[in-house]
């Protein structure tokens, strides 16, 4: 599953709101039958969300991980406030939940909003799509109070879905957009927006630490940067142009060959993307060179040859990020090893290669608003 799109800061702020989110597999991997995953999600969607740790510079909302592949947080929306459980996406702007306006078979495995529940509810006069990689949505602006954690965005506009296509068995109830106001579909202020300008923080960044854990551990910060999430200094990326969470990347390599990206190329950071994506015959290259075989709709290794298969390197801003065998390998619910490298179906007329969930479990990100850059370091 593909979204379309994250900030940095080098100190702490004075005020940073962390959101530990939970890593989910696609249903389909892993749950065989619509009752199971019914009732999986009956037993622990929501449980653990409702409890939070208070300092004077943090606030942790604990999340943990359903499944695998995908991570999600809670935020509440309306007043009385209702949970939804959202992808924080680079990739895209748009912050849109379910609704009981949606008739698609998806949504009824949804939460979905009940408009009439909130007093703080304002209906827009206003209709919006968004295509996404694996899936589309139609809806209507809304305004209502939105809550991440402690931070709360009053009057925020915001999506409800009319239809949804393409999300079958994927537990979320919606995307919250982290990226540049000019990518709205809705043409909404975007909440990241809303809260900087209402002074609901104190730097205009954000920050995520994926954590390889199936079950919890992974947090996005807001308003500055805990540096007990990575190692070493952050290394500052100046994106292409402001408006889009894209940076140049240099090549990458592998065995000291180039692979790809020759000459340098477009690289999007994407939280909403779970693999690494790029042009279908550069990612075949790749394949071959690992030695995968296609099967189905995925490529195989021997799982025996995952530790003797190379480092693929990222090199960003003159510096590298290798990625080794055993994050760009993962096991599905067979035991069979497969390669995490697809191909973009987003961009196919230009190289660009899309830095999603694979890259960013290795790497943590910061993502300024500010000085139009992104941070990285290697994880904890």
């Amino acid at each position: 599953m593909k979204w379309l799109v994250l900030l940095g800061l080098v100190a702490f702020s004075e005020c940073i709101v962390k959101i530990p989110l939970r890593r989910v597999k696609t249903v389909r991997k892993t749950l065989s039958g619509k009752n199971m995953l019914n009732n999986f999600l009956k037993e622990h969607a929501y449980r653990l969300s409702q409890i939070s740790f208070h300092g004077s510079n943090l606030t942790i909302h604990p999340l943990r991980n359903i499944m695998d592949k995908l991570y999600v947080g809670n935020i509440t929306i309306g007043t009385p406030p209702q949970e939804f459980q959202v992808i924080f996406d680079t990739g895209s702007s748009d912050l849109w939940v379910s609704s009981v306006f949606c008739k698609s078979p998806t949504c009824s495995t949804h939460i979905r909003f009940r408009h009439r529940q909130s007093s703080t509810f304002r209906l827009a006069n206003k209709t919006f799509g968004i295509m996404y990689g694996s899936g589309r949505m139609k809806g209507v602006v809304v305004h209502d109070t939105v809550r991440i954690g402690d931070l709360v965005s009053t009057d925020q506009p915001f999506g409800l879905s009319v239809t949804e296509y393409g999300f079958e068995g994927i537990p979320f109830d919606g995307v919250l957009g982290l990226n540049y106001p000019k990518l709205s579909f809705s043409g909404a202020i975007p909440i990241f927006d809303n809260l900087k300008n209402q002074g609901a923080i104190s730097e205009p960044v954000f920050a995520f630490y994926l954590s390889k854990d199936k079950w919890e551990g992974s947090v996005v910060m807001f308003g500055g940067v805990d540096h007990r999430y990575y190692k070493g200094e952050l290394n500052w990326v100046p994106l292409i142009q402001a408006g889009d969470w894209s940076v140049h990347m240099d090549r990458i390599s592998m065995k000291r060959k180039v692979i790809a990206c020759f000459g340098g190329c477009e690289a999007v950071v994407d939280t909403g993307t779970s693999l690494i994506e790029g042009p279908r015959r550069l990612v075949n290259n790749i394949q071959k060179l690992i030695g995968a075989t296609p099967w189905g709709s995925e490529h195989y290794v021997s799982c025996f040859a995952v530790s003797t298969l190379p480092s693929i390197i990222f090199t960003i801003n003159g510096i590298n990020y290798p990625v080794p065998a055993r994050d760009y390998i993962l096991k599905d619910s067979r035991g069979h090893c497969y390669t995490t490298f697809k191909e973009n179906r987003v961009s196919p007329s230009r190289e660009t290669w899309i830095l999603g969930d694979v890259f960013l479990r290795r790497y943590f990100s910061v993502f300024d608003r500010g000085n139009d850059r992104i941070g990285l370091a290697r994880a904890v």
